[in-house]
């Protein structure tokens, strides 16, 4: 495995696998770096440079390649909207509770447009079926509730 050539090999299919992983990841850049540094690490390997000298220069290039990425990244994640997308979408409609809320944080099950969610009030409390709610936060597969005809609480964390 000393051998440069062999090198290239790995280097060039770890910087496939971490380019599609890339590619299928919702993220913020996080393996387009090492994937860089493995492209990096195949073009010395094609020159047969040792391979003590292509780990380096994989490392470094990853790591210069991180460092450079991070504020296009953060910039990104912090620009992403976070209401209306997925199921988060949900917040803020009226739904019609199908099966009835019990107390405790027991789930029921709520319809909210043609869809139907399981649901938890928020505070615990009961909520009869047939009641209208409006959806606060979406946890997951399930929606938090608040009865509509209360003023609607604080934005849940």
């Amino acid at each position: 495995m000393d051998d440069p050539q062999n090198w290239m090999w790995v280097w060039l299919s770890a910087a496939f696998v971490l380019g599609i992983g890339e590619m299928a990841t919702a993220g913020s850049f996080f393996l387009a770096p090492f994937a860089v540094g493995a492209v990096a690490g195949t073009v010395l390997a094609v020159f047969g440079a040792p391979i003590l000298l292509q780990w380096i220069v994989v490392l470094a290039v990853s790591a210069g390649t991180f460092l450079a990425l991070r504020p296009l990244a953060r910039r990104l994640d912090r620009d992403a909207p976070t209401q209306g997308i997925g199921a988060r979408r949900l917040i803020g409609e009226r739904a019609v509770v199908i099966n009835a809320i019990p107390a405790g944080g027991e789930l029921g099950l709520v319809r909210v447009h043609r869809e139907e969610w399981r649901a938890e009030s928020v505070d615990g409390a009961p909520v009869a079926a047939g009641a209208s709610v409006r959806i606060v936060d979406v946890r997951g597969t399930r929606v938090v509730v608040f009865p509509a005809e209360l003023p609607a609480p604080p934005p849940v964390d």
